[in-house]
């Protein structure tokens, strides 16, 4: 959807949110213009030939211009397992789709978004369905309000000094 009187590229592109798991990675997507992110799909895992699949058409279908890949950091900031097997898949689907590919903070996104699906009182199994792109979609949203900057580690406090 062009916006009258301005041609550039990024009118026509997508960002898109991913909430990294083992099994399932959920996906939420944000007109670059329009900036208002929305879940897309939960993507369960397949191998690396489905998987690499699904994300070169993915990337090329919804016109993806940067994935923001969300890191799940411990309460310090410090990185967790988790955000290093984040940081590889981000590192694994630039080179895949050619895509920039930046990270973001997602503490609390899957929190948030349980809590969502609670209010509105549906069952376990629903909210299971729905859970990881919601917290792509949160996780998309702070991005987009955080002006778009990408997550850079602060140095931790010495702890012993008080």
């Amino acid at each position: 959807m062009a916006v009258e009187g301005d041609s550039s590229e990024s009118q026509e592109t997508f960002l898109a949110g991913i909430d990294y798991g083992r099994v399932r990675i959920g996906i939420a997507l944000a007109h670059r213009q329009l900036r208002i992110p929305l879940p897309c799909e939960n993507y369960t895992r397949r191998g690396d030939t489905l998987d690499s699949q699904f994300f070169r058409d993915f990337a090329s279908t919804e016109k993806v211009s940067r994935f923001v890949v969300g890191l799940p950091l411990h309460l310090d900031g410090g990185e967790s397992v988790m955000a290093a097997e984040a940081r590889q898949f981000g590192q694994w689907l630039h080179e895949l789709t050619g895509v920039p590919v930046v990270y973001f903070d997602e503490r609390f996104s899957s929190v948030e978004a349980e809590g969502m699906l609670r209010e509105r009182k549906l069952t376990r199994k629903k909210r299971k369905q729905r859970i990881d792109m919601l917290a792509a979609q949160v996780m998309l949203a702070a991005y987009l309000e955080s002006g778009e900057r990408e997550y850079s580690p602060a140095p931790l406090e010495d702890h012993d000094r008080r």
